[in-house]
């Protein structure tokens, strides 16, 4: 063998173990959402265990919650850490405050924990029209404040900043997606964010939602809702919505591409924008078009598409996707709908509701470590039960209250409880209520109705009481 052809092998060789280093495009870069707002939280610890576990090496917060920050610490995960929406006032009026929030949220836990933080999310969907306005002067200026405070305390490139957006924010007039431009109320001030966060080379961020717009509205088409194709991952039935050249099978597809055009008309080139889709998923429960079957085929699609890397007809760069969400949240606020707090695709306490395949042969794996509460529940006496029974007064108040601090989102039509009666209904909400409830070891759990042991937080309530301040900015 001669010294050209050992050399030639030896470069071969490297070459060959670098590539094996470097993933794929989005082969390996899967992102979530991690929602707080539990009343028996995951301890983050586990969480971040969760997420590598599954290959998630990207997840935003919706708040910079101290805990979660500092178990994400050294992790080998990025993170886009929230201000939320009732903060963009303080952070507009003066770029001290900015600075604060900075130095306390994000610059303490680079440098002390070591916590790998890209983003800092300034508001959450501020310019939905539900807020009437409310947040529109403050957005803008919050955003160049916080841009500002990054960069006085050396983060500029380290940290970028961007708003993620409701797709309310953008319109077609005929429905077609080649029609997009940004709502007219907000058109001149969307401009100058887009093209701020360019100049900052940040990226916009937008919340896509197929599953909000079946809800909405009745006549929507199902099939369109989900993402063509064979098997668990696939539509495939929906009639093609054409515009010009392009046939749109999916909502997905016509709703980010209306953005895309939404750019172009402003003078933007979509291609060289960086888009992340801050929010995408689908709900298991509280909502007769949400269940684990919808979610599982919503989301395997979804996924699919991540690891292949696929863009859209009209910017074939696929965007950054982070996935909603992680975990369900019992304490979020049910405003939009039931089904807001059943967006996981794991349970409360981590567990797998539905199989999905995250690429590479890899399927999600369950929370480990989890330690929950004794086995016991709540039930409908049988005297409560043979008595006046659901038509009673003290009843009615009783169950009232015990739906004020519990989570009774599963009892609705077309949820996983809706099938109860009237006396295992009540047991899922009221335990000593007027003598109204018993204590029982017996599991009451019927078919896909599940009565949850809460997770066991004592240990983590001891830490954050034993803890120290987090500062004026710590907790919000």
């Amino acid at each position: 063998m001669g010294r050209h052809d050992t050399y030639d092998k030896l470069i071969f060789f490297c070459l060959s173990i670098l590539l094996l280093h470097i993933p794929l495009k989005n082969a390996d870069a899967l992102a979530c959402n991690w929602g707080t707002q539990a009343s028996h939280p995951i301890p983050p610890n586990i969480v971040v265990k969760l997420l590598r576990d599954n290959g998630f090496n990207k997840v935003k917060l919706f708040e910079a919650d101290p805990g979660a920050l500092r178990a994400l610490g050294k992790s080998g995960i990025q993170v886009m850490v929230g201000i939320p929406n009732d903060l963009l006032a303080t952070m507009a009026s003066t770029v001290t405050n900015a600075e604060l929030w900075v130095q306390q949220n994000v610059s303490q836990y680079i440098s002390k924990y070591g916590t790998d933080i890209r983003y800092v999310a300034v508001g959450n969907e501020p310019f939905l029209k539900t807020y009437k306005d409310r947040f529109v002067k403050s957005t803008y200026p919050a955003l160049q404040n916080v841009q500002a405070a990054l960069v006085k305390a050396g983060l500029g490139r380290q940290v970028k900043v961007t708003v993620p957006l409701n797709a309310d924010v953008y319109e077609s007039g005929d429905g077609l997606p080649s029609s997009g431009d940004f709502r007219s109320d907000i058109k001149t001030l969307m401009v100058s964010i887009v093209r701020f966060l360019a100049d900052s080379v940040s990226p916009i961020t937008f919340n896509i939602y197929p599953f909000l717009s079946l809800n909405a509205d009745p006549d929507f088409p199902r099939e369109y809702a989900f993402f063509p194709g064979s098997g668990s991952g696939g539509g495939g039935g929906a009639k093609p919505v054409v515009d010009g050249s392009i046939s749109y099978t999916n909502v997905f597809d016509a709703n980010f591409d209306t953005l895309v055009s939404a750019l172009e008309k402003n003078g933007f080139d979509a291609e060289k924008v960086e888009i992340i889709v801050g929010e995408v998923g689908w709900p298991t429960d509280g909502d007769v078009n949400a269940s684990p079957a919808l979610a599982q085929r919503f989301n395997q699609g979804l996924l699919n598409r991540i690891v292949q890397g696929q863009g859209t007809p009209r910017r074939k760069t696929a965007p950054e996707v982070y996935v909603f969400s992680l975990v369900d949240e019992d304490a979020k606020s049910i405003d939009p709908g039931k089904f807001e707090r059943h967006w996981g695709i794991f349970s409360y306490d981590g567990a797998v509701k539905y199989p999905l395949s995250l690429g590479n042969g890899r399927q999600l794996v369950p929370a480990k470590g989890v330690r929950y509460q004794a086995r016991e529940w709540c039930v409908l006496s049988p005297q409560a039960a043979a008595g006046n029974g659901p038509n009673g007064a003290t009843w009615t108040s009783s169950v009232e209250y015990a739906c004020q601090l519990a989570d009774c989102t599963s009892l609705g039509p077309g949820s996983s409880c809706a099938g109860l009666d009237s006396a295992a209904n009540a047991s899922t909400r009221s335990c000593v209520f007027n003598n109204l409830g018993v204590v029982t070891k017996i599991d009451p759990s019927s078919g896909s109705c599940r009565f949850p042991i809460e997770i066991d937080t004592s240990r983590l309530r001891l830490r954050k009481n034993s803890g120290a301040g987090e500062g004026k900015w710590g907790r919000w």
